[in-house]
């Protein structure tokens, strides 16, 4: 009897155990449980991607202008050469880069051969001269005939004419300016024996430089004469030019048409440099933004416009002048419509935005 009590109170102690452990294991998962429901957060409102600022689009009035680029050439440049074969150059008188006067010397030949020449031609005519005279006295007179007079006058005017060319040979000896100007170049050589028509020097004449503005049909419609460029100088700088002229032609190849304006003196613009030139034309109405606004994307513009108080859409655009800071807006803008500013590049379509503050 004794050992049958002992026997069920072990088992009833084991039963007693497994159904402690089993409420335990579910009280357990009943913790678990109440535990990752309270760590579930709620359902609430997405964080803005970013905080911006914002502008308005606005109208205003802006210059319209015409733009081009161009070479910077000489009005007018000079080729001095010689004019006399066969002599040596004795001396050079100017420089590149020298400002030089109407008739000034600028190179000297060694002329002691034409001198010679000079003075054998000048006895010689004097003979054919003194001959002349005497035929003229004695015709008519029956000691002289008439074919022998006319033989006698003509040998006179040849010996006046030769002297006369070489009297023209050593005025060429000096070469002079032919205009007033700039030496822009020098490929004169000391001792060196040039034949007529090489070139010894280039001038700028007169110091004027225009610049040859190449621009398309519609550009060329809206030029005047005596409208006034500004050009932008490759060294920062700039120089102010004055329409002259308008080519009556476009190239047949690049279908672009020259306009000539005359470079106003004392500017650092020199021959050779390319300069962009800019006219402005009368003023007409424009929808702007701050620069800043628009993005490019894949090539092509956008502006990030408020769709709501804080959501933005990605705006296509098309943007036209540039003034200062701001950017004109030809379409896909009205004005009146947000835009953001700071922050622009760095969003997307339909990302919310907390709004710091909008700029006028």
């Amino acid at each position: 009897m004794n050992k049958f009590f002992t026997s069920a109170s072990a088992v009833l102690g084991r039963k007693t155990l497994i159904a402690a452990s089993v409420l335990a294991i579910v009280a357990g998962g009943g913790l678990v449980i109440a535990t990752t429901s309270e760590a579930t957060p709620a359902p609430g409102k997405p964080a803005p991607a970013l905080t911006i600022t914002v502008t308005t689009a606005a109208r205003a009035e802006w210059p319209a202008t015409l733009e081009a680029s161009g070479a910077i050439t000489p009005w007018q440049e000079a080729v001095v050469g010689t004019q006399v074969s066969g002599l040596r150059l004795a001396e050079i008188r100017a420089n590149v880069g020298d400002h030089v006067k109407r008739g000034q010397v600028l190179a000297v030949f060694d002329a002691d051969l034409l001198r010679a020449d000079e003075a054998r031609l000048k006895a010689s005519w004097q003979q054919a001269e003194a001959n002349r005279q005497r035929a003229l006295q004695l015709k008519g007179s029956g000691g002289i005939s008439d074919q022998e007079v006319l033989q006698y006058v003509t040998q006179a005017d040849v010996a006046k004419a030769q002297l006369q060319t070489t009297e023209l040979q050593l005025r060429y000896a000096q070469i002079t300016a032919p205009d007033d100007g700039a030496i822009s170049a020098r490929s004169a050589t000391v001792g060196t024996v040039y034949n007529s028509g090489q070139e010894l020097f280039r001038m700028i004449r007169q110091d004027r430089l225009e610049w040859r503005g190449e621009l398309t049909a519609p550009q060329l419609g809206q030029l005047k004469t005596g409208q006034h460029i500004t050009l932008e100088l490759p060294d920062g700088g700039t120089a102010k030019a004055k329409v002259r002229q308008l080519a009556p032609s476009l190239d047949g190849q690049t279908r672009l048409g020259i306009v000539y304006a005359d470079i106003e003196p004392g500017s650092a613009a020199r021959a050779g440099m390319y300069a962009n030139g800019s006219v402005v034309l009368a003023q007409s109405p424009a929808i702007a933004v701050p620069a800043t606004s628009v993005v490019i994307r894949d090539g092509r513009s956008y502006v990030m416009k408020m769709a709501a108080s804080d959501r933005v859409a990605m705006q296509a655009v098309t943007t036209g002048r540039r003034h200062g800071e701001s950017m004109e807006i030809v379409s896909g803008l009205n004005a009146g419509n947000q835009v953001v500013v700071q922050g622009a590049g760095f969003l997307n379509d339909g990302d919310i935005v907390r709004v710091a503050a909008t700029k006028e």
